[in-house]
């Protein structure tokens, strides 16, 4: 599908950040392009938006050495700096991001087909999580701004940070979940390095001169490139002591694999997820259609929170189906300046790819129900809803991570239960019914199977307050604006005999401010 005439300008990122500089690149470069046609009076072809360096194994040491020194083995001005003052720099930081919303919106839309309303939501998302995260931390510092006693021993407990993270977010959500990663770790005192995704990459350009003015030297170092040319150098040396990866689990287990101290290495994971909705008799079809769109195909179904299965009870099954394929045909593919519901795929070659899981589960017994199911173009396949698809099928297995819904019919409710049970993932499920007699204890058995159970209403990561987590191959570690800042740091605290020599000693720590640790200061 062509732009329409909505032009863009090229945009040729020459530029990284290292030791708190914006350093030159005088190397190769990567050419960017996005899959939508910027000249419609032409045969297909992919729009050049510009290029970004092509770094290399040189350049990740370089970037780690920055890291390592500003940490200075927690000895750095930001690690051991007052919380306060992190907090200003963090403050700084989101006002300047402010300037930059336009230009990032115009970049999601034409990066990775993010439609105009979801591209605007993702910015301003960002930079309200990144004020909730200074608030928490505040709430977190304000409960520590005191001393215990116990068995004669004071005790001062703070969290600290962890030392150097590495840190890698996806394409699909390239501006939040990244910064749902990067934002806490270095607000705990962390030094980071950065690679942005494959795509979605050049919205990190117009950001960069904010992170060196907004943070001290080696603090935040961001590179650019392919990640088995970047990541593997900096993970062999050990120097690492966080992981922070938001992808797929075979990336994190080969990243995993390159350090040489796997008990030393904190893993923070967002990973795959084969999110179902089990679709009980007495359902509202009418809600459940609505979330079940939603659930499926907002953003193509290019989201971990997805539903990528749909388990239906057989007596309402062919209402179901009739109803909801044709709300799936009703859907507007378009533009994403036009807000259509379905855009352009980023990935040249997931329609491709989409186009093979359809025709596994058709030569396997499944049926496309919706008439416009599976129509192919250069950049886009249309929604097919399958139906009924078994586990022989690879749309069963795999996370289609696209425009595909695979539906399952059932009389027996051990059958969705089993399949969870049996999944290599475990993030989430939504619930559809009304009968508490039959939802109470389906709750009860879900929630040992996932992490989040949505009653009538479709999977998703919001709001950033609650725990974002997955069992199994789903995740490591919980995200949300509480829980990443404990993830990305330790409780570590000073302890002193109650005697008249130490209790001496902290009265003067306290009241000269000798100790950025020892101090009772209560942040406002």
């Amino acid at each position: 599908m062509s732009s329409q005439n909505h032009t863009f300008e090229q945009l040729h990122c020459k530029e990284y950040l290292v030791n708190g500089k914006l350093e030159k690149w005088e190397g190769p470069v990567s050419n960017v392009y996005s899959t939508i046609d910027s000249n419609p009076s032409t045969s297909y072809s992919p729009t050049l938006l510009g290029s970004i360096p092509d770094m290399d194994s040189d350049s990740a040491i370089e970037a780690l050495e920055s890291a390592k020194n500003a940490f200075n083995r927690g000895q750095g001005k930001w690690p051991t700096m007052k919380v306060i003052d992190r907090l200003k720099c963090m403050k700084r930081f989101a006002d300047k991001m402010k300037d930059h919303r336009d230009q990032v919106v115009e970049l999601l839309m034409w990066e990775i087909g993010k439609n105009k309303s979801d591209s605007e939501k993702e910015f301003d998302r960002t930079v309200k999580y990144i004020y909730d995260t200074i608030d928490e931390y505040k709430n977190i510092d304000r409960s520590s701004s005191r001393f215990e006693k116990d068995s004669g021993i004071h005790a001062h407990i703070r969290r600290g940070p962890l030392g150097v993270v590495l840190c890698l977010g996806p394409y699909n959500y390239p501006l939040n979940e990244t910064f749902c990663l990067l934002i806490p770790a270095i607000l705990m005192g962390n030094t980071t390095i950065f690679k942005p995704a494959k795509h979605g990459v050049l919205l990190i350009s117009p950001l960069l001169k904010a992170f060196k003015e907004c943070f001290p030297p080696g603090v935040v170092n961001i590179l650019f490139g392919r990640g088995r040319k970047i990541c593997p150098p900096i993970m062999k040396t050990g120097y690492v002591d966080v992981l922070a990866l938001i992808g797929h689990s075979s990336s994190a287990v080969a990243l995993q694999d390159q350090h040489p101290n796997k008990n030393r290495l904190r893993l923070v994971l967002g990973l795959e997820a084969k999110n179902p909705a089990i679709i009980l008799p007495d359902a509202d079809l009418d809600l459940t259609i609505q979330e079940c769109i939603s659930g499926s195909l907002s953003y193509n179904g290019q989201r971990c929170t997805a539903l990528k299965v749909l388990y239906v009870h057989e007596s309402i099954a062919d209402e179901f189906n009739k109803r909801f394929s044709k709300a799936v045909d009703n859907l507007k593919f378009g533009m994403p300046w036009e807000d259509s519901f379905l855009t352009p795929l980023p990935e040249p070659s997931k329609p491709e790819y989409i186009r093979g899981l359809i025709d596994d589960a058709v030569s396997k017994g499944a049926n496309i129900i919706n008439s416009k199911g599976g129509e192919l173009s250069d950049n886009y396949c249309y929604p097919a809803v399958l139906y009924p698809v078994n586990n022989t099928m690879k749309v069963f297995e795999e996370e289609q991570f696209g425009p595909v819904v695979p539906i399952i019919p059932f009389n027996d409710i051990d059958k969705p239960l089993g399949d969870m049970a049996n999944s290599e993932y475990g993030q989430q499920v939504s619930l559809f019914g009304t009968d508490t007699k039959k939802i109470g204890p389906l709750i009860d058995t879900l929630a040992n199977l996932v992490c989040r159970v949505n009653l009538n209403s479709s999977c998703q990561r919001g709001p950033d307050i609650y725990p974002f987590t997955g069992r199994k191959n789903s995740a490591v570690s919980t995200l949300s604006v509480h829980d990443a800042l404990r993830a990305f740091s330790i409780r570590t605290f000073v302890a002193s005999k109650d005697n008249i020599h130490n209790n001496r000693i902290l009265k003067k720590l306290l009241d000269s401010n000798d100790s950025n640790f020892i101090s009772t200061d209560y942040i406002l």
